[in-house]
């Protein structure tokens, strides 16, 4: 495969994402906080208010960023009340969804299996180029709304702090050097006109938000990036896209870099022996195409010096997912990407063999060097002060939020990152990594990432091998209905789209009577537009059925609407107050 073609299966079409208006968006969000004092069906119990005690900021390339965390290049990027939820729950570092030049892609489905550890096969937006311009410049602004809604003061407090649109964009020269590709950079670096355009969405809105449309907001949205190149990019690729964006747009650049680089005995040693995953089939044939560890130390060593003589930052991150054969048959494609926790292990494992490698290159401590390390690979609530210490900035998070929780997961992880820093002492991240880095010495360490991987690989493998990650989801014996569940909830945390959402039943037993399944307390409805069909909600519903296909499907677009086939209702917004909607095209079996 080249780095610019599409998966060489034959594709099977999938449900393409649709995303909402900003006006509709807000009036969702007033809708729900009226009503049920939720964003986007998170609890206000959910929402990170920062501890003005305790200082969890950082700089991410030089820009200030007050949490450590946020949503990895991955499906809780693409669309704008992903990164809404995300930056509700604490996050303040957002790598957006990982744009390329091919935007008609059919990713088959369904395309994540997180059953135990996890696993996917789509890699980049499932957006035109031009929507996933239009879905950041209005998370941008809802962002910028929300930071003064003063509904939302008391939960966010005064400050929220600052936070970091990154960019990513692949997979080779040719793509993002093109028209499509530059058009995008060159937007996130001012969106003026897209921006102009949603303020006059909102100012005629109506609503509490109407009157906030002039807030201020930076059109310059972006100016850092992060190159994902696909498995297998030669290095003269990696260098000469990184060039090029460093001298065509003037960015600071982070490069991704792929778990090979530790080679295909240490990885399955790793994965295989230490860890237990046995039936987990590295692609040995992935190695060999790949960065070698050698040239990689070299092209570290020519893009930083390449970036520093032009004035511009430069950075790694560890690690893309690992190419694995499709042995599960969850998914369609016959190659896989590993993620979750034994990814964690290889990428601190990379991380330590490159500083050791490179000593006095990377920012990290017992380096000290201007090299930053951004990380994404297994982070949970119990590791994240750990791969802190580590020194990376930032930790992003992906695996963890497919999960029951979802978005919910973020502001767990700061508390408890917070908890563990005021325990110890420290009032901020770089006394925290001060004081992990100290211990680390003491106990024979060269660094707190040689400390990480000595527990990771030790005293803490139970957290990552097989015996502590293959427990399966929850199931009861029952076939899954259109109405009525057993209401667990979880099709509504595990989207990362936040395509479901629930509504009371009828609670009169005279209206119940002739509804089969109104007996639930609770019912639950999906979005069309919003759902891209990637099978997670399918994944942890305890009864048997993909609620995606079985429960009621709503559109608020007709014209989607009349192009779909199966089941589906269709919200045809009237004037009348007392009849929001009215609805077509239910199947005679919902009664």
């Amino acid at each position: 495969m080249t780095t610019t073609e599409a998966p060489a299966t034959e594709p099977t079409p999938g449900a393409p994402l649709t995303p909402m208006s900003i006006t509709t968006l807000l009036g969702r969000i007033e809708h729900e906080w009226a009503t049920r004092r939720k964003v986007f069906d998170l609890p206000n119990g959910r929402i990170w208010r920062p501890d003005p005690e305790i200082d969890l900021g950082f700089e991410f390339l030089g820009r200030p960023c007050a949490s450590p965390i946020g949503p990895a290049a991955g499906p809780h990027c693409q669309l704008a009340e992903n990164i809404v939820l995300a930056w509700l729950g604490g996050s303040r570092l957002f790598e957006l969804k990982t744009v390329q030049v091919l935007d008609d892609l059919v990713i088959n489905r369904p395309c994540i299996d997180m059953q135990t550890i996890g696993y996917n096969i789509e890699w980049s937006q499932e957006l035109t180029v031009p929507q996933s311009l239009t879905e950041y410049t209005k998370s941008a602004l809802l962002l910028a709304l929300l930071r003064e809604w003063e509904p939302l003061r008391e939960h966010l407090g005064d400050d929220p702090g600052a936070h970091v649109l990154d960019m990513s964009v692949g997979y080779d020269l040719a793509g993002i050097s093109g028209d499509k590709v530059t058009s995008f950079i060159e937007g996130m670096l001012d969106a003026t006109a897209e921006l102009d355009a949603l303020r006059r969405e909102v100012a005629a809105s109506g609503g509490d938000f109407a009157a906030l449309s002039d807030v201020e907001l930076d059109p310059r949205l972006a100016d850092t990036l992060t190159l994902s190149t696909f498995h297998g990019c030669p290095p003269e690729e990696i260098e000469s896209i990184t060039k090029h964006l460093i001298d065509h747009h003037g960015l600071d650049v982070i490069v991704k870099l792929n778990p090979t680089l530790l080679g295909y005995e240490t990885v399955a040693a790793i994965v295989n022996d230490e860890l237990g995953y046995t039936d987990v089939s590295v692609q040995e044939s992935a190695f060999a195409a790949d960065l070698q560890f050698d040239r990689g130390i070299d092209l570290i060593g020519e893009l930083r010096d390449y970036a520093a003589t032009r004035g511009r930052r430069f950075g790694i991150k560890l690690t893309n997912t690992l190419v694995v054969d499709n042995v599960r048959g969850v998914m369609p494609d016959p190659t896989m990407y590993l993620s979750g926790a034994p990814l964690h292990v290889l990428a601190s494992t990379l991380l330590d063999r490159l500083a050791g490698a490179l000593p006095g290159v990377f920012d990290i401590p017992g380096h000290d060097g201007d090299v930053m390390v951004s990380f994404s690979a297994g982070v949970t609530k119990d590791n994240l002060a750990g791969t802190l210490a580590m020194g990376v900035n930032p930790a992003t998070v992906c695996s963890d939020l497919l999960k029951p929780g979802g978005y919910g997961r973020l502001a767990p992880m700061l508390k408890g990152l917070t908890a563990t820093m005021r325990d110890a002492g420290c009032s901020d991240l770089a006394a925290w990594r001060e004081r992990e880095q100290a211990a680390a010495v003491g106990a024979g360490f060269p660094s707190a990432a040689a400390a990480h991987v000595a527990h990771v690989r030790g005293a803490g493998i139970a957290d990552y091998h097989l015996d502590g990650n293959s427990k399966l989801p929850r199931e009861v014996d029952h076939e899954l209905e259109m109405f009525g569940c057993v209401a667990c909830n979880f099709c509504i945390t595990v989207c990362p789209n936040d395509a479901f959402f629930s509504i009371r039943s009828l609670t009169e037993p005279d209206e119940r009577a002739d509804a089969p399944g109104m007996d639930a307390r609770q019912q639950y409805l999906l979005f069309t537009e919003l759902c891209n069909e990637c099978g997670n909600c399918m994944t942890f519903c305890p009864e048997r059925g993909d609620p995606a296909m079985i429960k009621p499907r709503l559109y608020t677009d007709p014209d989607l609407y009349a192009v779909r086939e199966g089941q589906g209702l269709s919200l045809i917004h009237i004037s009348e107050p007392t009849r929001p909607f009215t609805l077509s095209r239910m199947p005679s079996s919902a009664g």
